[in-house]
């Protein structure tokens, strides 16, 4: 693929803010896309995670989400990496496992893409919200926000609409930034034991999905403590 220098997308600053992950850009500081979403989960959902903790015990359930995480950290540098064509291996036993989920995404998702404006893009919405998506890109002939995901083991569609959210958000801050119309999101997801997925949104769906995350970034500052003084 090759790279579109279209647009300039800005470095990447981040804060801790109450606990809570920041972006610092032109003078905000703004929620992330993910703090917005963690923080208006719905009570299923929270009920749902809490019920696997329980199941597999709070010590198993970290060690899951950790290893999780590092694999998940490790397959997206090999990517970015491919992507920006820089040479670059880790030998790591995560990296080893993170190398064969980065090759099914790169034979199977990023062969559909021709050509790319930018890799770790931080975007951001005005007095709202900002955020870091991994690709923006040209698939299958359309822009489009491009996220990799990995999985410990496949996904129903029903089950990730707040990946769906995470990349309308990226599409609306991109479009009014930069005088955009992207309206289309694709998550490349492989499980650790290789299965790759593609799930695309737009049209009406990405439009739907528009409308919840801003309902959220309502909520969100809804429930944030009223500055005084």
């Amino acid at each position: 693929m090759r790279k579109n220098n279209s647009y300039r997308y800005p470095t990447t600053n981040r804060e801790t803010i109450d606990g809570l992950r920041h972006y610092v850009l032109d003078k905000e500081k703004l929620p992330s896309v993910t703090t917005i979403l963690d923080a208006t989960q719905s009570a299923e959902k929270r009920e749902s995670l809490q019920r696997w903790k329980e199941r597999v015990g709070e010590e198993q359930a970290e060690k899951i989400k950790d290893q999780a995480a590092e694999r998940g950290t490790a397959m997206h540098k090999i990517l970015e990496k491919y992507i920006i064509d820089v040479g670059y291996v880790d030998l790591t036993n995560v990296g080893k496992d993170a190398h064969n989920m980065a090759i099914q995404i790169i034979q199977s998702g990023l062969i559909n893409v021709t050509e790319f404006y930018g890799t770790e893009c931080t975007l951001h919405y005005p007095g709202l919200y900002a955020g870091q998506t991994d690709l923006v890109g040209v698939h299958k002939g359309k822009d489009a926000i491009i996220d990799f995901k990995q999985t410990n083991k496949p996904k129903k569609r029903e089950w990730i609409s707040d990946y769906f959210s995470q990349l309308s958000a990226y599409a609306m801050a991109h479009n009014f930034i930069y005088k955009t119309k992207i309206e289309k999101g694709v998550i490349m997801m492989c499980s650790k034991d290789n299965f790759y997925q593609e799930f695309v949104v737009e049209g009406k769906e990405f439009q739907k999905h528009k409308h919840n995350f801003l309902r959220r970034v309502d909520e969100y500052y809804k429930s944030r403590p009223k500055k005084t003084g």
